[in-house]
C-alpha cells in the first residue's frame, strides 16, 4: 500500500474540504435582504448551506482521524472485526474505518 498517497489524498481532501466550510461559514454570516420574497428564498438556500456545511465538519473529523491512524500505524484495520481493510476500498475512500464486510 502506497501510505504517502494515501496520506498525500486525505491532506488535499482535508484542504478542500476546510476552503468549502469557510465559504458555507462566510454565506451564513451574510445579512438577508429587505425584501420578503427574497428572504423566503435566502432562507430555503441557507437551510441547503447548512446541511453541506454540517456534512463537510463530519468528513473533516473522519480524514483527520485517518491521517492520525496513519501516524499512529493502525491505519487500514476495521476498526470492527480487526482484518486488514483492502487497498482498494482504502484507495477510493480513504478515511474508511471498517472493511466492506462490517461497513454494510
Amino acid at each position: 500500500m502506497n501510505i504517502e498517497r494515501l496520506r498525500r489524498q486525505l491532506t488535499e481532501r482535508l484542504s478542500e474540504l476546510e476552503g468549502r466550510l469557510a465559504s458555507v461559514r462566510q454565506d451564513l454570516r451574510k445579512s438577508h435582504s429587505a425584501d420578503s420574497a427574497e428572504q423566503a428564498q435566502e432562507r430555503e438556500n441557507e437551510e441547503v448551506e447548512s446541511a453541506i456545511g454540517v456534512e463537510a465538519e463530519q468528513s473533516i473529523r473522519e480524514i483527520r482521524l485517518a491521517l492520525e491512524r496513519l501516524e499512529s500505524g493502525d491505519y487500514g484495520e476495521c476498526d470492527r472485526c480487526g482484518e486488514p481493510i483492502p487497498e482498494a476500498r482504502l484507495l477510493a475512500r480513504p478515511e474508511t474505518t471498517r472493511c466492506v464486510a462490517c461497513a454494510e
